[in-house]
Protein backbone atom coordinates (compact mmCIF):
# COMPACT_ATOMS: atom_id res chain seq x y z
CA UNK A 1 0.00 0.00 0.00
CA UNK A 2 3.04 2.32 0.32
CA UNK A 3 2.99 4.26 -2.93
CA UNK A 4 5.86 6.68 -2.41
CA UNK A 5 8.07 8.21 0.30
CA UNK A 6 9.75 11.61 0.06
CA UNK A 7 12.00 13.33 2.63
CA UNK A 8 12.90 17.02 2.60
CA UNK A 9 14.97 17.82 5.67
CA UNK A 10 12.75 17.01 8.62
CA UNK A 11 9.57 16.92 6.52
CA UNK A 12 8.36 13.48 5.42
CA UNK A 13 5.64 12.87 2.85
CA UNK A 14 4.20 9.36 2.48
CA UNK A 15 1.71 8.27 -0.17
CA UNK A 16 -0.59 5.37 0.68
CA UNK A 17 -2.79 3.67 -1.91
CA UNK A 18 -5.84 2.08 -0.30
CA UNK A 19 -7.65 -0.87 -1.86
CA UNK A 20 -10.92 1.09 -1.77
CA UNK A 21 -11.98 4.68 -1.06
CA UNK A 22 -14.48 3.09 1.34
CA UNK A 23 -11.72 1.46 3.41
CA UNK A 24 -13.02 1.47 7.02
CA UNK A 25 -9.49 1.63 8.47
CA UNK A 26 -8.13 4.65 6.59
CA UNK A 27 -8.13 6.93 9.64
CA UNK A 28 -6.36 4.27 11.72
CA UNK A 29 -3.78 3.72 8.97
CA UNK A 30 -3.08 7.45 8.65
CA UNK A 31 -2.70 8.02 12.40
CA UNK A 32 -0.55 4.91 12.86
CA UNK A 33 1.85 6.02 10.12
CA UNK A 34 2.07 9.53 11.53
CA UNK A 35 2.80 8.17 15.00
CA UNK A 36 5.39 5.61 13.88
CA UNK A 37 7.30 7.87 11.50
CA UNK A 38 7.01 10.85 13.84
CA UNK A 39 9.05 8.99 16.45
CA UNK A 40 12.06 8.65 14.15
CA UNK A 41 15.09 10.88 14.90
CA UNK A 42 15.13 14.12 12.91
CA UNK A 43 11.52 13.90 11.73
CA UNK A 44 9.71 17.19 12.28
CA UNK A 45 6.50 16.65 10.32
CA UNK A 46 4.69 13.74 8.66
CA UNK A 47 2.23 14.31 5.82
CA UNK A 48 0.25 11.23 4.79
CA UNK A 49 -1.52 11.41 1.43
CA UNK A 50 -4.23 8.79 0.92
CA UNK A 51 -5.38 7.68 -2.52
CA UNK A 52 -7.37 4.62 -3.56
CA UNK A 53 -7.34 2.04 -6.32
CA UNK A 54 -10.16 -0.48 -5.97
CA UNK A 55 -8.99 -4.08 -6.22
CA UNK A 56 -11.14 -5.98 -8.69
CA UNK A 57 -12.07 -9.57 -9.37
CA UNK A 58 -9.73 -11.70 -11.47
CA UNK A 59 -10.61 -11.33 -15.18
CA UNK A 60 -12.06 -14.47 -16.72
CA UNK A 61 -11.12 -14.82 -20.42
CA UNK A 62 -13.97 -17.30 -20.94
CA UNK A 63 -16.54 -14.77 -19.67
CA UNK A 64 -15.93 -11.33 -21.23
CA UNK A 65 -19.08 -9.69 -19.83
CA UNK A 66 -18.67 -6.43 -17.89
CA UNK A 67 -14.93 -6.02 -18.55
CA UNK A 68 -14.86 -2.58 -16.91
CA UNK A 69 -16.65 -3.62 -13.71
CA UNK A 70 -14.27 -4.53 -10.90
CA UNK A 71 -16.78 -5.96 -8.40
CA UNK A 72 -20.32 -7.30 -8.70
CA UNK A 73 -22.26 -7.28 -5.42
CA UNK A 74 -25.55 -9.21 -5.26
CA UNK A 75 -27.95 -7.92 -2.60
CA UNK A 76 -30.23 -10.82 -1.77
CA UNK A 77 -32.86 -11.99 0.69
CA UNK A 78 -34.80 -15.15 1.43
CA UNK A 79 -38.19 -13.43 1.52
CA UNK A 80 -39.77 -10.18 0.41
CA UNK A 81 -40.43 -7.12 2.51
CA UNK A 82 -37.13 -7.09 4.42
CA UNK A 83 -35.79 -3.87 2.88
CA UNK A 84 -33.48 -5.32 0.28
CA UNK A 85 -33.95 -2.45 -2.17
CA UNK A 86 -33.48 0.07 0.65
CA UNK A 87 -30.15 -1.57 1.46
CA UNK A 88 -29.20 -1.63 -2.24
CA UNK A 89 -29.80 2.08 -2.80
CA UNK A 90 -28.13 3.20 0.42
CA UNK A 91 -25.17 0.83 0.01
CA UNK A 92 -24.61 2.18 -3.52
CA UNK A 93 -25.06 5.77 -2.33
CA UNK A 94 -22.58 5.28 0.52
CA UNK A 95 -19.93 3.78 -1.77
CA UNK A 96 -20.44 6.63 -4.23
CA UNK A 97 -20.22 9.25 -1.46
CA UNK A 98 -16.85 7.83 -0.44
CA UNK A 99 -15.47 8.31 -3.94
CA UNK A 100 -16.15 5.02 -5.73
CA UNK A 101 -17.64 4.64 -9.22
CA UNK A 102 -20.92 2.80 -8.67
CA UNK A 103 -23.81 1.37 -10.65
CA UNK A 104 -27.10 -0.29 -9.71
CA UNK A 105 -28.70 -3.07 -11.75
CA UNK A 106 -32.31 -3.70 -10.78
CA UNK A 107 -32.77 -7.43 -11.32
CA UNK A 108 -36.10 -7.54 -9.48
CA UNK A 109 -38.00 -7.90 -12.75
CA UNK A 110 -41.47 -8.39 -11.25
CA UNK A 111 -41.20 -5.66 -8.61
CA UNK A 112 -38.70 -3.03 -9.80
CA UNK A 113 -38.60 -0.39 -7.06
CA UNK A 114 -35.19 1.15 -7.76
CA UNK A 115 -36.51 3.87 -10.15
CA UNK A 116 -38.88 5.16 -7.44
CA UNK A 117 -36.27 4.97 -4.69
CA UNK A 118 -33.60 6.80 -6.74
CA UNK A 119 -35.92 9.56 -7.94
CA UNK A 120 -35.93 11.43 -11.25
CA UNK A 121 -32.74 10.79 -13.22
CA UNK A 122 -30.19 13.48 -13.89
CA UNK A 123 -29.66 11.70 -17.21
CA UNK A 124 -32.40 9.33 -18.46
CA UNK A 125 -31.66 5.90 -19.91
CA UNK A 126 -31.36 5.84 -23.68
CA UNK A 127 -29.33 4.51 -26.58
CA UNK A 128 -25.91 5.53 -27.80
CA UNK A 129 -24.74 5.88 -31.40
CA UNK A 130 -24.09 2.15 -31.56
CA UNK A 131 -26.24 -0.70 -30.31
CA UNK A 132 -25.68 -0.11 -26.59
CA UNK A 133 -28.20 1.06 -23.99
CA UNK A 134 -26.95 3.94 -21.87
CA UNK A 135 -27.92 3.60 -18.20
CA UNK A 136 -29.72 6.38 -16.40
CA UNK A 137 -27.70 8.48 -13.97
CA UNK A 138 -29.22 9.21 -10.54
CA UNK A 139 -27.21 11.27 -8.05
CA UNK A 140 -24.03 10.32 -9.94
CA UNK A 141 -24.86 6.59 -9.90
CA UNK A 142 -25.51 4.63 -13.10
CA UNK A 143 -28.83 2.75 -12.94
CA UNK A 144 -30.71 0.31 -15.18
CA UNK A 145 -34.11 -1.21 -14.46
CA UNK A 146 -37.01 -2.76 -16.31
CA UNK A 147 -39.04 -0.10 -14.51
CA UNK A 148 -37.66 2.46 -16.98
CA UNK A 149 -39.39 0.67 -19.85
CA UNK A 150 -42.73 -0.29 -18.25
CA UNK A 151 -45.56 2.11 -17.45
CA UNK A 152 -46.27 2.74 -13.78
CA UNK A 153 -48.77 0.10 -12.66
CA UNK A 154 -47.96 -2.15 -15.61
CA UNK A 155 -47.17 -5.77 -14.78
CA UNK A 156 -44.26 -7.80 -16.15
CA UNK A 157 -45.76 -11.24 -16.78
CA UNK A 158 -42.85 -13.36 -17.96
CA UNK A 159 -41.62 -16.90 -17.68
CA UNK A 160 -38.08 -17.75 -16.61
CA UNK A 161 -36.43 -17.75 -20.07
CA UNK A 162 -37.57 -14.16 -20.69
CA UNK A 163 -36.14 -13.07 -17.32
CA UNK A 164 -32.84 -14.74 -18.28
CA UNK A 165 -32.82 -12.93 -21.63
CA UNK A 166 -33.46 -9.53 -20.05
CA UNK A 167 -30.69 -9.98 -17.46
CA UNK A 168 -28.35 -11.03 -20.26
CA UNK A 169 -29.26 -7.84 -22.11
CA UNK A 170 -28.62 -5.75 -18.98
CA UNK A 171 -25.16 -7.32 -18.72
CA UNK A 172 -24.15 -7.35 -22.38
CA UNK A 173 -26.01 -4.47 -24.03
CA UNK A 174 -25.78 -1.75 -21.36
CA UNK A 175 -22.79 0.61 -21.59
CA UNK A 176 -21.73 0.38 -17.95
CA UNK A 177 -18.22 1.63 -18.64
CA UNK A 178 -15.70 1.52 -15.80
CA UNK A 179 -17.19 0.84 -12.37
CA UNK A 180 -15.64 -0.05 -9.03
CA UNK A 181 -18.87 -1.64 -7.80
CA UNK A 182 -22.03 -2.82 -9.57
CA UNK A 183 -24.71 -3.43 -6.93
CA UNK A 184 -27.42 -5.82 -8.11
CA UNK A 185 -30.85 -5.71 -6.45
CA UNK A 186 -32.27 -9.24 -6.70
CA UNK A 187 -35.82 -10.45 -6.12
CA UNK A 188 -36.40 -12.50 -2.97
CA UNK A 189 -35.90 -16.25 -2.91
CA UNK A 190 -33.83 -18.66 -4.95
CA UNK A 191 -35.39 -18.50 -8.40
CA UNK A 192 -34.69 -17.65 -12.01
CA UNK A 193 -32.99 -14.28 -11.51
CA UNK A 194 -30.47 -15.62 -8.99
CA UNK A 195 -29.60 -18.64 -11.11
CA UNK A 196 -29.38 -16.62 -14.33
CA UNK A 197 -27.13 -13.99 -12.79
CA UNK A 198 -24.76 -16.58 -11.33
CA UNK A 199 -24.56 -18.31 -14.72
CA UNK A 200 -24.11 -15.15 -16.78
CA UNK A 201 -21.43 -13.32 -14.80
CA UNK A 202 -18.94 -14.08 -12.01
CA UNK A 203 -20.47 -12.48 -8.90
CA UNK A 204 -17.78 -11.23 -6.53
CA UNK A 205 -19.96 -11.73 -3.47
CA UNK A 206 -23.49 -11.67 -2.05
CA UNK A 207 -24.81 -9.52 0.79
CA UNK A 208 -27.74 -11.07 2.66
CA UNK A 209 -30.52 -8.89 4.10
CA UNK A 210 -32.83 -10.15 6.83
CA UNK A 211 -35.09 -8.91 9.57
CA UNK A 212 -34.48 -10.30 13.07
CA UNK A 213 -37.46 -12.64 13.43
CA UNK A 214 -37.13 -16.38 12.91
CA UNK A 215 -39.47 -16.56 9.89
CA UNK A 216 -37.04 -14.35 7.96
CA UNK A 217 -33.91 -16.09 9.25
CA UNK A 218 -35.17 -19.49 8.02
CA UNK A 219 -35.60 -18.19 4.47
CA UNK A 220 -32.21 -16.44 4.48
CA UNK A 221 -30.53 -19.70 5.50
CA UNK A 222 -32.02 -21.31 2.39
CA UNK A 223 -30.81 -18.45 0.21
CA UNK A 224 -27.30 -18.72 1.66
CA UNK A 225 -27.32 -22.44 0.89
CA UNK A 226 -28.16 -21.59 -2.73
CA UNK A 227 -25.19 -19.19 -3.02
CA UNK A 228 -22.92 -21.93 -1.70
CA UNK A 229 -24.27 -24.34 -4.32
CA UNK A 230 -23.47 -21.89 -7.14
CA UNK A 231 -20.07 -21.08 -5.57
CA UNK A 232 -20.72 -17.41 -4.80
CA UNK A 233 -19.17 -16.23 -1.51
CA UNK A 234 -21.46 -14.58 1.03
CA UNK A 235 -19.82 -11.33 2.15
CA UNK A 236 -21.98 -10.98 5.24
CA UNK A 237 -25.40 -10.45 6.79
CA UNK A 238 -27.26 -7.18 7.39
CA UNK A 239 -30.07 -7.08 9.95
CA UNK A 240 -32.64 -4.54 8.75
CA UNK A 241 -35.49 -3.19 10.93
CA UNK A 242 -33.41 -4.29 13.88
CA UNK A 243 -35.15 -1.92 16.28
CA UNK A 244 -37.24 1.24 16.30
CA UNK A 245 -36.16 4.43 18.07
CA UNK A 246 -39.06 6.52 19.37
CA UNK A 247 -38.79 10.05 17.95
CA UNK A 248 -40.30 11.51 21.13
CA UNK A 249 -38.39 9.83 23.95
CA UNK A 250 -35.56 7.90 22.26
CA UNK A 251 -36.72 4.53 23.62
CA UNK A 252 -35.62 1.55 21.50
CA UNK A 253 -38.45 -0.87 20.69
CA UNK A 254 -37.49 -4.28 19.28
CA UNK A 255 -40.55 -4.72 17.09
CA UNK A 256 -39.28 -7.74 15.15
CA UNK A 257 -37.07 -9.04 17.98
CA UNK A 258 -33.34 -8.36 17.65
CA UNK A 259 -30.09 -10.23 17.13
CA UNK A 260 -31.30 -12.92 14.72
CA UNK A 261 -29.06 -11.67 11.93
CA UNK A 262 -25.97 -11.64 14.14
CA UNK A 263 -26.66 -15.18 15.36
CA UNK A 264 -27.15 -16.36 11.77
CA UNK A 265 -23.84 -14.81 10.71
CA UNK A 266 -22.08 -16.52 13.62
CA UNK A 267 -23.65 -19.88 12.73
CA UNK A 268 -22.67 -19.55 9.08
CA UNK A 269 -19.18 -18.16 9.89
CA UNK A 270 -19.64 -15.01 7.80
CA UNK A 271 -19.21 -11.36 8.89
CA UNK A 272 -22.11 -9.56 10.51
CA UNK A 273 -22.19 -6.26 8.63
CA UNK A 274 -24.48 -4.25 10.89
CA UNK A 275 -27.90 -3.42 12.31
CA UNK A 276 -30.18 -0.94 10.53
CA UNK A 277 -32.98 0.52 12.68
CA UNK A 278 -36.56 1.03 11.51
CA UNK A 279 -36.93 4.79 10.96
CA UNK A 280 -39.37 7.06 9.15
CA UNK A 281 -36.53 8.95 7.48
CA UNK A 282 -35.37 5.80 5.67
CA UNK A 283 -38.86 5.12 4.36
CA UNK A 284 -39.47 8.73 3.31
CA UNK A 285 -36.07 8.87 1.59
CA UNK A 286 -37.02 5.88 -0.54
CA UNK A 287 -40.48 7.23 -1.31
CA UNK A 288 -39.12 10.66 -2.25
CA UNK A 289 -36.34 9.34 -4.48
CA UNK A 290 -33.39 10.39 -2.34
CA UNK A 291 -31.87 7.67 -0.14
CA UNK A 292 -31.20 8.79 3.43
CA UNK A 293 -27.45 8.38 2.91
CA UNK A 294 -27.62 11.13 0.26
CA UNK A 295 -30.39 13.25 1.78
CA UNK A 296 -28.97 13.41 5.32
CA UNK A 297 -25.37 12.16 5.20
CA UNK A 298 -24.64 13.20 8.81
CA UNK A 299 -27.65 11.39 10.29
CA UNK A 300 -26.85 8.46 12.63
CA UNK A 301 -28.53 5.97 10.30
CA UNK A 302 -26.52 7.29 7.35
CA UNK A 303 -23.36 6.64 9.33
CA UNK A 304 -24.60 3.08 9.86
CA UNK A 305 -24.94 2.60 6.10
CA UNK A 306 -21.49 4.15 5.58
CA UNK A 307 -20.07 1.65 8.06
CA UNK A 308 -21.78 -1.23 6.23
CA UNK A 309 -20.40 0.03 2.90
CA UNK A 310 -16.91 0.14 4.39
CA UNK A 311 -17.28 -3.39 5.73
CA UNK A 312 -18.44 -4.70 2.33
CA UNK A 313 -15.59 -2.90 0.54
CA UNK A 314 -13.11 -4.34 3.04
CA UNK A 315 -14.42 -7.89 2.57
CA UNK A 316 -14.12 -7.52 -1.21
CA UNK A 317 -10.60 -6.10 -0.98
CA UNK A 318 -9.44 -8.93 1.25
CA UNK A 319 -10.96 -11.47 -1.10
CA UNK A 320 -9.46 -9.88 -4.22
CA UNK A 321 -5.97 -9.08 -2.89
CA UNK A 322 -3.25 -11.69 -3.50
CA UNK A 323 -1.64 -13.12 -0.38
CA UNK A 324 1.89 -11.73 0.12
CA UNK A 325 4.54 -13.81 -1.61
CA UNK A 326 2.08 -16.14 -3.35
CA UNK A 327 0.31 -14.09 -6.02
CA UNK A 328 -2.86 -16.10 -5.24
CA UNK A 329 -6.16 -14.62 -4.17
CA UNK A 330 -6.84 -15.51 -0.56
CA UNK A 331 -10.55 -16.23 -0.92
CA UNK A 332 -10.84 -15.46 2.79
CA UNK A 333 -13.35 -12.99 4.12
CA UNK A 334 -12.39 -10.63 6.91
CA UNK A 335 -14.02 -7.70 8.65
CA UNK A 336 -11.83 -4.89 9.97
CA UNK A 337 -13.41 -2.84 12.75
Amino acid sequence: MVHDVAVDGGAVRIGIELTSPACPSKDVIEKSIQAAVGRLPGVQSVDVKLSAQVVGRTPNPSNPRLPGVKNIIAVAAGKGGVGKSTVTTNLAAALHAMGAKVGIMDADIYGPSIPQMMGDPDVPAGADAGSKITPAVHHGIKVISVGFFVERGGAVIWRGPMVHKLLQQFLEDVAWGDLDYLVVDLPPGTGDAQLSLSQLVPITGAVMVTTPQEVSIIDVEKAMAMWKRVEVPVLGVIENMSYHVCTSCGHEEEIFSRGGGRKLAEREHVPFLGEVPLQVAVRSGGDNGKPITLGAPQAPISRIFMGIAGAVACALSVRNTPEPGTGKRSGKLALIR
